[in-house]
Order: structure tokens, then C-alpha cells, then sequence
């Protein structure tokens, strides 16, 4: 798996990523043997950063990510978790529990240190507290040797300019998702210029964007306009009429940008994880690619808003 660096952090990521949400049945239930074998598999492949969240599952993925991990070397892999969002309407991004949410984080999977530490989803909270309170507590355990790099993570482009706008000197990486795909590519084509300029690392999240771009049927929770789903049924048969699945070629879309140090995907089955690998080896359909980005053009960059309205 080739790697590339994740900003001046020092750390190299592949670029392809495994997340480990799954593990933490947020989709469905999952088996022990499951978690086991697919967090081996994607280590083994080259998927050896792994990304998780005490969000995931509410604790469970980095339970089970910590079983999954045993017995496996700690210079093997990479692992990055999250704090501030537990529930989807439990935030906490106080000083108080930031040293307490990574000490739990380090005791559930096994571990004394953390590669990448993000404050999940700041965009449900007022954003001072983020550059004010929660920033520097972390900061103060990466000087402790606890995590190596420090970011955030959101989704509304506002609130990623106007948390670096106070933070940008001080931080290592930043997390988007569902926004470099084959319908988004906001986050390269909006953050990733003033990223590179700071040497701040861009990982990207959701290749498949919660999938929309797969032939799964798309959840009842997907919030995109139904023009985007629309076109996304349509770009997905045009993929299947030409003997591609549209899964493909968006991880390949994803995973090819070079400004990326990685894109994460996640699954509890082994046999997906082993597919996306297979498909990173193979060249991309240059004019698939053309002719999914044309059906895609009329929605492109659509999206929806996510947190507090002011943040949006």
C-alpha cells in the first residue's frame, strides 16, 4: 500500500485507511471473529492506520478494536481515535474531559499512546471553546507523549475555516468526510490549498459517502437532497451497464488524489477490506471516470448542513 505524509507531522499514512466504526456495530451486530479477522486483514494489506471514535458505537468500536489489536505488535500499525462527541447529543469538549476521554481511549484498546487525536464533530458546539478550552488540553498530552498529532474533525466548510482561523498554527491534520467523492470534492477544492500552505495534513473520510455511492440500498438516515440520490442510482446503473461497480471507482477517485494523505473506509468484513485493496491495484476507467462526473455535475457539491445553524 503506498503511504503518504500526513502534513510536517512526521508521521506517513497508506492511503487507503481502515475504519474501524463498523466494529462498533453501528451498522449491524458483529461477531468477535469478525472484528479479529478484519482488523488483521486490513493491517496486513497495508490499511495500518486504523481510525476510530469513542462516538462509534458509544465506546463499543474501541472496545472491540482493542480485542481485534491483541497480540499484534504496536510499531504494526497506526491508530488515531477522537473526543468531544459520544452520542448524537452528547457533546463535551471541556478541558475536564479531554483527559479523560483519551486516558479511556488508551485503556480500551491497549495502548499508551494514540498516533492522530481529532475533536470530533466541533461544528455541534460553540465554536470558541474549541481554540479556548479544548485545544490546549490537548495539546498539553501530546507534549506528555499521549497522542503525536492533533486536528479536528467536521463537516461544514464554515466551520472548518473558522476553526483555522485560531487554530492553524497549533495543529497537525484535519478530518473531512463525504467531501472528496465522486459528487464532492469541496474539501480539496475549498480547504486543501490553505492546508498545504500551513503543512497541515488532509485526511478525507467516507469515499462512498455513507453509501450513496454504492448499490446498497441507501439508509433511511442519508441526508443528501433527493436530486443527489437521484443522480447517485443513475451514475451507479451507468457504472453496472458498463460492468463496474460504482463502489470502484469512487475509492479509487478518493484514494488517487495526491493532497490526501489518506481516505478512510470502514467494514466489519473481511472480504470487503481484501475487494478494496484488489481494487486500488487496478488503473482507474478514465472514461467512466468522465462520464460519471458528468451525470454527477448538475449536483455536484451538494450537500446538507450539519450542527449548530450559526456554525453552518
Amino acid at each position: 500500500m503506498k503511504t503518504r505524509p500526513l502534513g510536517k507531522s512526521g508521521i506517513n499514512l497508506p492511503i487507503l485507511s481502515f475504519g474501524a466504526s463498523s466494529l462498533g456495530a453501528e451498522f449491524r451486530s458483529v461477531a468477535l471473529d469478525e472484528v479479529m479477522l478484519s482488523t488483521k486483514t486490513a493491517i496486513d494489506l497495508g490499511m495500518n492506520f486504523i481510525d476510530t471514535s469513542p462516538f462509534y458505537g458509544r465506546g463499543m468500536s474501541e472496545v472491540m478494536l482493542g480485542l481485534g489489536l491483541k497480540g499484534i505488535p504496536r510499531d504494526k500499525y497506526l491508530l488515531g481515535s477522537k473526543l468531544g462527541r459520544y452520542s448524537d447529543r452528547h457533546f463535551d469538549f471541556s478541558a475536564k474531559r479531554v483527559e479523560e476521554s483519551v486516558h479511556i481511549s488508551l485503556q480500551r484498546m491497549g495502548t499508551d499512546y494514540l498516533d492522530v487525536m481529532l475533536l470530533h464533530d466541533v461544528e455541534f458546539v460553540p465554536l470558541p471553546q474549541i481554540w479556548e478550552e479544548t485545544l490546549p488540553a490537548v495539546l498539553k498530552l501530546k507534549e506528555q507523549g499521549k497522542v503525536r498529532a492533533v486536528g479536528f474533525s467536521c463537516y461544514p466548510l464554515k466551520t472548518f475555516h473558522t476553526v483555522l482561523d485560531h487554530v492553524e498554527d497549533h495543529i497537525d491534520c484535519v478530518l473531512g468526510y463525504n467531501r472528496y467523492t465522486l459528487q464532492n470534492t469541496t474539501f480539496v477544492d475549498d480547504l486543501l490549498p490553505r492546508l498545504e500552505a500551513k503543512g497541515i495534513g488532509a485526511m478525507n473520510a467516507g469515499p462512498f459517502s455513507a453509501r450513496l455511492l454504492t448499490n446498497a440500498p441507501l439508509p433511511e438516515w442519508l441526508k443528501e437532497p433527493e436530486e443527489v440520490k437521484a443522480a447517485a442510482r443513475a451514475a451507479a446503473k451507468h457504472c453496472e451497464d458498463r460492468g463496474v461497480d460504482i463502489a470502484q471507482l469512487a475509492l479509487q477517485f478518493s484514494c488517487e488524489h495526491p493532497g490526501l494523505a489518506t481516505t478512510i473506509a470502514g467494514s466489519a468484513n473481511p472480504a470487503n477490506i481484501r475487494k478494496w485493496a484488489e481494487w486500488l491495484e487496478q488503473p482507474i476507467d478514465r472514461n467512466l471516470l468522465a462520464e460519471v462526473l458528468a451525470i454527477f455535475a448538475p449536483v455536484k457539491n451538494s450537500g446538507h448542513l450539519e450542527g449548530l445553524p450559526e456554525n453552518n
